[in-house]
């Protein structure tokens, strides 16, 4: 990988863990319209695709619009209470910037949330660019939010790398033509991830610098 210019990083599962806030904010949601809580663990298997289709799968179709809009109100405070860095997270950024790397964010979460994780845990600084699903047609992964980072940074996929924590992650690596890295510190199982077949697996977001 020595002719890679651009690091392209998911947030939930790879730098930060989100998992105690967003379990907080469903089942808040959940049980303002009367529907039954849920196992932290049934809600992070269900995270990665935002959070209009995490909560799709658990209430009728006419209670969606309503239930999302509670989920959003109370996620704007329990992202900034319940959320925190994986470990070695910033250290891994900050090496990676100083070494002179472009970094971006690709996130299927609303730029709005997205923004509200990366100022509270303090990791806004080092990202160039931040592209989120809600500002393209379709998020990952489709691999349209991969080809416009590469395109704002006039840079081909041979010369980017993919860090990302799901099976939806290898899929829209694979599907941009961008090597893809896949730690295993977020919700897909490691057979998942197995079955994409990304260019490399790492357990943990450290393993990262002896890569890059």
């Amino acid at each position: 990988m020595n002719n890679i210019k651009l690091v392209i990083f998911d947030l939930d599962g790879t730098l930060v863990d989100a998992y105690p806030a967003i379990t907080e904010s469903f089942n808040h949601a959940m049980q303002k319209f009367g529907y039954e809580s849920q196992a932290p663990l049934t809600i992070r298997r269900a995270v990665g695709k935002g959070d209009r289709y995490l909560l799709k799968p658990f209430v009728n179709r006419r209670d969606l619009d309503k239930v999302l809009i509670a989920y959003r109100r109370h996620h704007r405070k329990s992202l900034v209470k319940y959320s925190s860095l994986l470990a070695q997270a910033k250290k891994v950024l900050a090496y990676l910037k100083k070494r002179g790397y472009k970094l971006a964010v690709a996130s299927n979460r609303p730029t709005e949330f997205s923004l509200i994780l990366l100022k509270c845990l303090r990791i806004k600084k080092y990202f160039d660019y931040i592209l989120c699903a809600d500002k393209l047609k379709t998020g990952k992964p489709h691999p349209e939010i991969l080809k416009k980072i590469l395109r704002k940074f006039k840079l081909g996929p041979e010369q980017a790398v993919y860090v990302g924590d799901m099976d939806i992650d290898a899929q829209t690596g694979r599907r941009a033509g961008i090597s893809t890295i896949i730690v295993t510190t977020g919700s897909s199982s490691k057979s998942e991830i197995l079955a994409e077949k990304p260019a490399i697996i790492i357990g943990n977001i450290n393993k990262l610098l002896r890569i890059l």
